[in-house]
């Protein structure tokens, strides 16, 4: 038996880049989110955002962004701040990760595909938080030092 805890615990030494990894997206995430509903005003901010966008924006997306998000814009302020909030607090507490991870990953294909910019652009930060957000999901980033760990045997969706 000891030497399943022995195995465990080299584990969870060896994966703690990835702990690393996990918490400071958490951080950047819910940093952002709460500064947009702490601020107020978010909707006319994602109004200049999106409509300073939409030529460059890939034309998948663009009737969308026309017909949906900017009649809403304050529906999709609410869901984009406390969005990023919540993905952010999931992260940095390690609880449902894998779902936060799917979900960062698909708010941020959509301000990818919003702005246009292709998957290599240097200015495409977009791109490299998709990227982190599929590690995490891809690795179950939750496995450790995270309430994922501790729910799993109760909650077998955290597994």
């Amino acid at each position: 038996m000891s030497s399943l805890n022995e195995f465990t615990r080299k584990k969870s030494t060896h994966l703690w880049p990835i702990v690393l990894l996990r918490v400071y997206t958490g951080v950047f995430f819910a940093y952002y989110g709460f500064g947009k509903i702490s601020r107020g005003g978010f909707a006319e901010g994602l109004d200049g955002f999106v409509k300073g966008s939409l030529e460059n924006s890939y034309g998948i997306i663009r009737p969308f962004l026309e017909s949906v998000v900017l009649p809403n814009k304050a529906i999709f302020a609410v869901l984009v701040s406390w969005g990023e909030l919540l993905i952010g607090l999931a992260l940095i507490v390690g609880l449902a990760t894998r779902y936060a991870s799917v979900a960062g990953a698909l708010m941020v294909t959509a301000f990818w595909f919003t702005k246009g910019q292709g998957f290599l652009a240097a200015q495409n930060h977009d791109a490299i938080w998709f990227m982190i957000f599929v590690v995490l999901a891809a690795i179950h980033a939750g496995r450790i030092h995270s309430l994922d760990a501790k729910l799993a045997d109760r909650f077998r969706f955290l597994a």
